[in-house]
């Protein structure tokens, strides 16, 4: 039986597990200094930001995490695309290879589109894989168009 659960600060291990987890399956790490520098960076972040603007939602099995999903709210100044000021970005949706299929994922995410509701986002974006994009696409997520260019400039330390 899957039970689902929204994580708490005393899950702090487990979500910075999890997001090493993710990482490691979506690219890899190059090394453990980096794999060390994530975690490190996860220890702060997250007692800082969680139940505030970010929110972790679970899926448990056997007494074991089979799945999550990750939101993080951003306010901005509003705009005609964001008129509350506040969107979501959804990151971190693992599934473990043993629980794929079973509609784990689709019940996180429903999950974290009623929290975006109850706060008041404008929307919640995310980055699919292509494995991902049906899923997405199955709970309503488009693709957007804008006649802007994301672009980014990397910052050197």
């Amino acid at each position: 039986m899957i039970t689902y659960r929204k994580a708490t600060a005393s899950d702090l291990d487990t979500l910075i597990q999890l997001r090493l987890d993710y990482l490691a399956e979506d690219r890899g790490f190059r090394s453990e200094t980096e794999k060390s520098a994530v975690a490190a960076q996860l220890k702060e972040y997250i007692p800082k930001h969680i139940g505030d603007d970010f929110v972790a939602w679970f899926a448990e099995a056997e007494g074991r995490v089979a799945a999550v999903a990750f939101l993080v709210i951003d306010e901005r100044p509003a705009n005609l695309s964001f008129i509350t000021g506040r969107i979501g970005t959804v990151l971190n949706v693992l599934t473990y290879a043993q629980y794929r299929g079973q509609g784990i994922a689709t019940q996180l995410l429903k999950r974290l589109v009623e929290e975006a509701k109850s706060r008041r986002l404008s929307y919640i974006k995310l980055s699919a894989t292509e494995a991902g994009r049906p899923l997405y696409e199955k709970l309503g997520f488009v693709e957007t168009q804008s006649h802007y260019t994301e672009m980014k400039y990397q910052l050197q330390y």
